[in-house]
């Protein structure tokens, strides 16, 4: 698949990637150049380890959007395939 960088250097990511990475608007990627290829993946996201009366609890350290069903059964489609 084929894509364009525009004159400021931006990559279009084409909208069928996007969409099976699950990638939005304003999410940022990890970029990593080695012996001439370019790799582009989500980057972790950043927590903080909260203890809590029920245990340790990963805290999101930028807002992330809600979890939904829809979100966890497309997961656990591609899980099982």
């Amino acid at each position: 698949m084929r894509t364009a960088i525009d004159r400021s250097g931006r990559l279009v990511v084409p909208k069928s990637i996007r969409d099976r990475m699950s990638l939005r608007g304003g999410e940022e990627l990890e970029i990593v150049e080695r012996d001439g290829i370019i790799e582009l993946w989500p980057a972790p996201l950043d927590v903080d380890l909260i203890q809590t009366p029920e245990g340790v609890v990963a805290m999101p350290k930028r807002p992330v959007p809600p979890l939904t069903a829809e979100m966890v059964r497309e997961t656990l489609e591609k899980a099982r395939r």
